[in-house]
């Protein structure tokens, strides 16, 4: 018998899987990932040591571990292999679980409570693996990754299946695609939202991060199974063509071909109030309203429905999203009982910008306030793009910190103000608290304020420490002590 045939079955006889030599027991198998500072080849030692049933690596470790016992196993992509003992220790492929991928730059996240607010209302028991949360009913709790490690994906879906899900709504980040974090899964249906730079310090150009995000259809999405697009995005309309199964959706009928496989809709209103959609597919046509704002809120209800469709839901299961409320921290208006106008966003791109502030724009208000800032130890070029955007927009910026990270946040202001240039007026704060204060002694009764960049988040990441930290606690207890004494 193979080593290989032979390590399969000691996973399926109920051996451990691991990717963390110091987690080890006797018996189980480690498994040597490459990883962003260190391989696990160089651990291979150690989990020998503690007594690793099995080793499985592609490469050789360093010289003091080359001599090694015959219970280690060379493979050419470790990653995939690891994804199938994954699926073998956690019988994922024999779940019951219809399993959605969402990718793209911006809207995932929304889309993905979009549609899981559907399913849910069609009888549907749904899991959400995403930015905010790994909830199903029953269970909650805080993502750490947005995609997270292969054999926590695994473990979670087979949690899931256990508690009686059926279905499961899962965003795919570019990074969990590259380093095939969903190794040993299949997708009953893949969605693609949009395209626009974004986590340029890793993926280097536009084409190497479109090439990660095609991985979902291209490598992870069955044969025959659909595909649902956004040809409303040049990148979407690319995908399209490389996909043998395609929905498509568009606000802009021009992007769409003629046939009967795309979802067409017509913004038929957009202010303070939401929005009212026109909808057309296979000779069918409907209405929907929703108290979301903005036209990339619109185009996110097309998405969540063109998934409906394909999940074989009818037209009468989308009138659901008229209570749809919206998503943590998604152009989230912050409840005060001073009336004031404020909202946060997760926006930390130069596109997510530009839709929020776009929508923001269209709903008359007197004047737009903004406080943003720039991640650290993430890539500069969108910086000074960012401000840019800000500047187009705004009527008066405030310039603070996001996360800052390991780097010095006064030298991540420097990089945003060239693109600030032609702002009318810009406070620059590093303190990010004391920044919202001064954001909101300038917010006037008919003025808008966005706070820019962490969203739902409830930390702070400065000098490699998470520190608590919520723009939306930050406005409120602004406001409770101040109500009375601020003008």
């Amino acid at each position: 018998m193979g080593l290989w045939r032979q390590l399969k079955q000691a996973v399926e006889s109920g051996a451990e899987v691991h990717t963390h030599s110091a987690t080890v027991r006797p018996g189980d198998v480690f498994v040597a990932l490459p990883g962003t500072r260190r391989h696990g080849a160089e651990f291979v030692l150690d989990a020998l040591g503690r007594g690793a049933g099995y080793v499985l690596l592609d490469r050789e470790p360093p010289s003091a571990a080359r001599d090694l016992p015959g219970n280690c196993l060379r493979v050419a992509d470790v990653r995939t292999a690891l994804g199938e003992l994954a699926r073998i220790r956690h019988r994922t492929a024999s779940l019951p679980l219809s399993l959605l991928g969402l990718t793209g730059t911006n809207g995932k996240t929304t889309v993905s409570y979009l549609l899981e607010h559907i399913l849910v209302r069609a009888g549907c028991r749904v899991g959400l693996l995403g930015t905010i949360s790994y909830r199903w009913p029953g269970h909650e709790e805080a993502a750490g990754l947005t995609t997270p490690d292969c054999l926590r994906i695994h473990e979670l879906l087979a949690r899931m299946g256990r508690d009686g899900a059926d279905t499961v709504c899962m965003e795919v980040s570019s990074h969990a695609l590259e380093q095939k974090r969903v190794a040993g899964l299949r997708f009953d249906a893949a969605l693609f939202t949009n395209l626009s730079p974004e986590h340029m310090d890793y993926h280097l150009d536009m084409e190497s991060y479109f090439a990660s995000k095609s991985l979902l259809f291209t490598e992870y999405l069955g044969s025959d199974r659909t595909a649902v697009i956004n040809l409303d995005d040049p990148y979407g309309r690319r995908l399209a063509s490389m996909c043998p199964r395609v929905l498509g959706y568009t606000l802009n009928g021009e992007n769409a071909p003629s046939g009967e496989a795309v979802l067409r809709g017509e913004l038929e209103r957009a202010d303070r109030s939401g929005l009212i959609l026109g909808l057309g597919y296979a000779g069918r046509s409907w209405r929907i309203r929703s108290p979301l704002v903005g036209r990339h809120n619109a185009s996110n209800l097309l998405a969540a429905q063109a998934m409906g469709l394909v999940m074989g839901l009818s037209e009468d299961a989308f009138q659901c999203l008229e209570t749809f409320s919206g998503v943590p921290g998604r152009l989230e208006w912050v409840e005060n009982e001073a009336g004031k106008h404020i909202f946060v966003d997760y926006a930390h791109t130069p596109d997510a910008l530009e839709n929020i502030l776009a929508a923001l724009l269209g709903l008359d208000y007197r004047r737009i306030l903004v406080l943003f800032g720039c991640g650290g130890d993430r890539d500069r070029s969108k910086r000074p793009v960012m401000g840019e955007v800000v500047a187009k927009y705004a009527d008066e910026v405030f310039l603070t910190s996001d996360n800052p990270r390991t780097e010095d946040p006064e030298r991540i202001m420097d990089d945003v103000e060239p693109g600030l240039e032609g702002a009318e007026m810009v406070v620059r704060e590093v303190d990010r608290e004391k920044a919202i204060h001064r954001a909101m002694d300038r917010l006037g009764p008919e003025d808008v304020l966005l706070l820019a960049g962490k969203g739902h988040e409830t930390f702070q990441e400065v000098g490699g420490r998470k520190l608590p930290f919520s723009d939306r606690a930050a406005v409120r207890e602004y406001l409770q002590e101040g109500i009375g004494s601020r003008a």
